[in-house]
């Protein structure tokens, strides 16, 4: 998918970019393939890939929750890497308000510079562990919606994603073909910690690029005070019945 593919997959899904979208998309793909010669981001490199497997994969999720589209929430994307798939919702809808929680500092500067180059307002970035964020008042049950793409299995993403939802948003795991197993093992951890599935959408990435699968977590209750718990804990002993 080479830009002028991404651009019109985009318009006939009604969204035109402008020539500053598609500049800021230009330089968010420089921006990663230069620094990931000495910095390890990312597999997919080429420009078609890029912009098939990074942004338009990114942009999908808000084709299935149109509201990200266009309204003012708040997002947290927990894991983000490179910044996917929030940084390219930023660029298509500038009044999002992002946080971005990663582990590793090293990502976090690179996405600091990377915020910057693209003139983006209203990005926050975390350095920290999701278990550890999910604790700290500032952000625990504070935001409209919360992403995670690919960072772990269901049972444990919903313990790093679930406790930063405020009661009435949702978590959206952006998962593989794999995600109706997952969901199975995941539905303890999903009640235990306060959510409920609302729905499942599958969408057929172009170019043959394979299925993506949103899997939608409403948050209908407080989550109980001892989760998350401490670092690790989800990873080595995941919530199930």
């Amino acid at each position: 998918m080479k830009p002028e593919e991404f651009f019109k997959a985009l318009a006939d899904k009604g969204i035109e970019l402008s020539e500053v979208q598609k500049e800021q998309f230009a330089t968010y793909f420089h921006e990663l393939v230069e620094t990931n010669r000495v910095m390890n981001l990312t597999t997919i490199t080429e420009e078609d890939q890029v912009y098939l497997k990074h942004f338009y994969d990114s942009i999908v999720l808000g084709f299935v929750d149109e509201k990200l589209l266009h309204e003012e929430l708040t997002l947290c994307d927990v894991g983000s890497g490179a910044g996917f798939p929030s940084l390219p919702l930023k660029i298509i809808n500038p009044k999002l308000k992002i946080t971005i929680v990663d582990s590793l500092n090293k990502r976090i500067k690179f996405l600091d510079g990377l915020v910057e180059k693209l003139n983006l307002d209203n990005v926050s970035l975390v350095h920290g562990r999701a278990e550890e964020v999910g604790k700290n008042p500032q952000f625990r049950e504070s935001f409209d919606v919360v992403t995670a793409r690919a960072v772990a299995a269901m049972n444990v993403l919903t313990e790093f994603c679930l406790p930063l939802v405020k009661i009435g948003g949702q978590f959206v795991a952006m998962k593989s073909e794999k995600a109706p197993e997952e969901l199975e093992v995941a539905q303890y951890a999903i009640k235990t910690l306060g959510g409920e599935i609302k729905q499942q959408e599958s969408v057929e990435l172009p170019n043959d690029a394979g299925l993506r699968n949103f899997i939608f977590v409403g948050k209908i209750s407080k989550t109980p005070k001892k989760y998350p718990r401490k670092p690790g804990d989800p990873a080595r002993k995941p919530l199930v019945k």
